[in-house]
């Protein structure tokens, strides 16, 4: 007979399994959102629904500068914040989806780091323009936004700027290149600056600007992720155990080793850097096997 680990254990077993990062950010979006419908569920029957309001508050970013300098971690949670089944449901399949072509070829922090940078920009640029654009003044007030539209749009456009050519088979179209998909993406959220969702129309954009700028420089050689990933590490840190302290005698016996290695490093940086400016200029198709294999095992480390 075999023993059931409970609820529990399957989720941590799914947290903890390696090069999970994408699937770690879908798992917070849910959580936060079944923790938020069962608090609103509670307590609206419980007749204090505006502690619900007030807790749900501390997760929107808000387009008044003077309640963002109050509450301004709510630029990190707006974008794992959902309250509606159809919001969270279509931005997890476009994040899963896209995200998982950037895990693929570039690795899994740089399709998070892609994601939070995403949603920041998307956030501070959804801010900056409601208070900046006339048309938008009236609405500075009252106006809040929630959802990881920003950070998914950022993973759609770097997608469809790395490989353009990929395709994905959509029902009743068939085979589509993602470059138009992520093109109708920003045509439609640039058409809804004005309707009813202005705020957030204007996170995506923000968001589809920074995945632009993400994978064109990082075809560059510039990782504007590694911040993110640095603080990450630093974060995951805090958790793990200290290492018992061990003496150690260092030899320097093997310096033209460790020379080389550092020469074989940089070395293999070029070379990635190389593979990706080809993919940029030619498409992924234009690979040989062995590039792809290098990108690959790249990706991994």
């Amino acid at each position: 007979m075999y023993g059931n680990g409970g609820l529990f254990d399957d989720f941590k077993n799914a947290w903890s399994r390696p090069n999970n990062g994408l699937i770690q950010l879908i798992m917070i979006n849910v959580i936060v959102f079944v923790v938020l419908i069962v608090m609103k569920v509670v307590l609206s029957l419980s007749g204090v629904s505006e502690i619900y309001r007030a807790v749900l508050d501390q997760f929107m970013v808000p387009a008044s500068i003077d309640s963002f300098i109050r509450r301004p971690w709510t630029l990190i949670t707006y974008f794992f914040t959902h309250v509606d089944f159809f919001h969270i449901l279509f931005n997890m399949l476009a994040l899963y989806w896209f995200g998982k072509i950037i895990v693929e070829y570039l690795g899994d922090q740089r399709a998070i780091s892609m994601y939070v940078i995403g949603g920041i920009v998307g956030g501070l640029f959804y801010i900056l323009i409601y208070n900046l654009i006339p048309y938008f003044h009236e609405r500075v007030a009252g106006s809040d936004m929630l959802g990881a539209s920003a950070g998914v749009t950022a993973i759609v456009v770097g997608a469809a700027t790395f490989m353009p050519n990929y395709t994905f088979f959509l029902l009743f179209l068939g085979p589509v290149r993602i470059k138009w998909i992520a093109l109708v993406y920003v045509f439609l959220s640039f058409a809804g600056i004005i309707g009813e969702n202005a705020g957030g129309q204007l996170s995506h954009l923000g968001g589809a600007l920074m995945g632009f700028i993400f994978i064109r420089q990082l075809q560059r050689g510039n990782d504007i992720g590694t911040p993110v990933v640095s603080v990450m590490e630093w974060f995951k840190g805090l958790f793990k155990p200290s290492p018992k302290i061990r003496v150690t005698h260092k030899s320097t016996k093997f310096t033209g080793a460790k020379k080389a290695s550092s020469s074989n490093t940089k070395s293999d940086q070029d070379e990635i850097d190389a593979i990706l400016d080809k993919i940029s200029h030619s498409g992924y198709e234009s690979l040989s096997k062995e590039e792809k294999q290098k990108l690959f095992n790249a990706s991994k480390k």
